[in-house]
C-alpha cells in the first residue's frame, strides 16, 4: 500500500483539508510536517503516543518531521472544556519543555537527507511584541470565527479568559513561522485539535496565499466510547518514573478484546497479515490474548526497552506463582509493588501474617484472610499461608522491603516496608497472567 492508503487502512485519519491533494503529496512527493507538544506536564502520555507512531510512519516514507515543544504555548495553555487552566512559572514549563524535547527525540532519526529537528516556539516569540503581534497575526483572525469554537462556546457561560481565547492564534502562528522557515506544508496532532490546526491551515493561506494541509488522527476511545489512555487513577504516563514499564505493559495487555485489533494497527508496525492472523486468534482463542501480547510488547519495546519488557513479563509471571520473586532486581520488583494496591507500613514491629494480609488490600477483612487460609488459598511471597498468627520477619522481604500478598490464582497486592510510595499519577490496571 502507498502511505496515503496505509494511514487509511490503520484508521489514522480522521480529518484531512483537501484528501486528494494531501495523498499526492504524501505519496508522490518528499514534504516537511510538524506536530506540535505542549509541556504542560513534566512527561508526555499515551495521548501523544499515537501522534509520535505517526511521526515515525511518515520519516520511514521519506518525509521529514518537524517536532515542535510549546515553551510558549505551554506557559498558556490551551483551553479546556471544563474550566481555566492553571498558568504554570515559567521556568517549571521550561524544564518540563526540556524533557520532552528529550522524550520526542527518542522516536525520530535525525540522520538522512530526511533528518528530524526538534523546534522550540518560545525561540520566535520570546522577542515578539504585542503590537507586531496584533498587527501581523490578529489582522488575520475573526473574532466571530474564534467565537464559533466548540470549547470556546463551552465556556462562554462559565468564561473564558483573554489569554486562553487567544492561543489559536499562538499555535496558527507556529505553522506560519515553520512554513516560512522551513517549507512545512502539513501538521498533524489529534481530532481534539482539528480547530486549532485548520485555523494555522487559514493563517497561511490569508499572510502568504500559500496552500497548505492539515490531518487530524482519532480519539483513541475503549468499546463504551470512553477516552482511552487512562486508568482509574490517572493518566498513563510514558516517562519510566510515572508509569513504570510494568504498569505501561499491563495497560496494554488488558486491552478489550473488540478493540485491541484497531489498536493493533494504531500504534504498531506490525502488517496487514500479521493483524489478520492476531485478530483470528483473538476470535478463536481469545484466552490466549494474543493480539494483547502483541500490543503490549511492541509499544513497551518502543517507548521502553526490550530489557524492560522482558523484565516487565517475568516479574507478572512471578508475582503469580509461575517464576520466582527471588529472581526479579530490586527495582523492578520495587516498581511492581508500587504499582499493585501496596500497603504501607514504617516497619516489621510485632506485625503478623495476617496483618500484612489484611493491610494489603487484597482480603475484605480479617475473616476473609482467615477463610482463605482455611481454603488454601493465601500465599505470601508465593508461598501458601498456613499459619496466619506468624510473627513476620526480616527473612519475608523481598528486595529488603517489599512482601508480595496473592489470594487465589489472579487477586495480587503488596506491603511495602519503610520506603515511602513513588509519588505516582498512574497505577496499573488489574494485573493479567502473562
Amino acid at each position: 500500500m502507498s502511505l496515503f492508503e496505509d494511514l487509511s487502512w490503520r484508521g489514522l485519519i480522521a480529518h484531512s483539508t483537501d484528501p486528494e491533494a494531501l495523498r499526492k503529496d504524501l505519496d508522490d512527493n518528499k514534504i516537511s510536517f510538524y506536530v506540535g507538544f505542549d509541556p504542560t506536564a513534566p512527561s508526555l502520555h499515551m495521548g501523544n503516543l499515537l501522534q509520535l507512531i505517526l511521526v515515525r510512519r511518515m520519516q520511514a516514507a521519506g518525509h521529514t518531521p518537524y517536532l515542535l515543544v510549546g515553551g510558549s504555548t505551554g506557559l498558556i495553555g490551551d483551553p479546556r472544556q471544563s474550566s481555566e487552566r492553571n498558568l504554570n512559572p515559567t521556568q517549571l514549563v521550561h524544564s518540563w519543555g526540556e524533557k520532552i524535547h528529550s522524550q520526542v527525540s527518542r522516536f525520530v532519526s535525525f540522520e538522512g537527507d530526511n533528518a528530524a529537528k526538534v523546534v522550540n516556539n518560545y525561540d520566535w516569540t520570546k522577542d515578539l511584541t504585542t503590537l507586531d503581534f496584533l498587527r501581523d497575526i490578529g489582522k488575520h483572525f475573526s473574532i466571530n470565527r474564534m467565537l464559533d469554537r466548540e470549547v470556546v462556546r463551552t465556556r462562554l457561560e462559565s468564561g473564558i479568559s483573554y489569554t486562553e481565547f487567544s492561543y489559536v492564534l499562538l499555535q496558527s502562528m507556529d505553522y506560519l513561522e515553520l512554513h516560512r522557515r522551513y517549507d512545512v506544508m502539513l501538521q498533524t496532532g489529534g481530532s481534539d485539535q482539528w480547530g486549532n490546526i485548520t485555523a494555522g491551515v487559514d493563517l497561511i493561506r490569508r499572510a502568504t496565499g500559500d496552500k497548505v494541509h492539515a490531518l487530524a488522527t482519532p480519539l483513541v476511545v475503549k468499546a463504551d466510547g470512553t477516552k482511552y489512555g487512562k486508568t482509574e487513577s490517572g493518566t498513563i504516563w510514558l516517562d519510566p518514573l510515572m508509569t513504570s514499564p510494568y504498569a505501561f505493559h499491563q495497560f496494554f495487555l488488558n486491552a478489550e478484546d473488540s478493540m485491541v485489533t484497531s489498536y493493533l494497527k494504531l500504534f504498531t508496525q506490525r502488517t496487514c497479515e500479521e493483524i489478520e492472523q492476531l485478530e483470528c486468534q483473538t476470535r478463536y482463542e481469545p484466552h490466549l490474548r494474543a493480539a494483547q501480547r502483541a500490543l503490549a510488547d511492541d509499544l513497551t519495546d518502543l517507548v521502553h526497552s526490550v530489557s524492560d519488557r522482558e523484565a516487565a513479563t517475568q516479574a507478572a509471571k512471578a508475582i503469580f506463582g509461575q517464576a520466582e520473586l527471588a529472581d526479579l532486581d530490586a527495582g523492578t520488583l520495587t516498581s511492581v509493588a508500587t504499582e499493585l494496591s501496596a500497603g504501607q507500613v514504617e516497619e516489621l514491629g510485632e506485625l503478623t501474617v495476617l496483618d500484612a494480609c489484611e493491610k494489603s488490600g487484597v482480603f475484605d477483612s480479617r475473616g476473609a484472610v482467615r477463610r482463605a487460609v482455611k481454603e488454601g488459598g493465601a500465599y505470601l511471597n508465593n508461598l501458601r499461608v498456613t499459619d496466619v498468627e506468624r510473627p513476620l520477619t526480616p527473612q519475608d522481604l523481598l528486595a529488603g522491603n517489599v512482601m508480595i500478598i496473592r489470594r487465589g490464582k489472579k487477586t495480587v497486592g503488596a506491603i511495602q516496608v519503610g520506603s515511602p510510595k513513588r509519588d505516582n499519577s498512574s497505577t496499573a490496571p488489574q494485573s493479567t497472567v502473562e
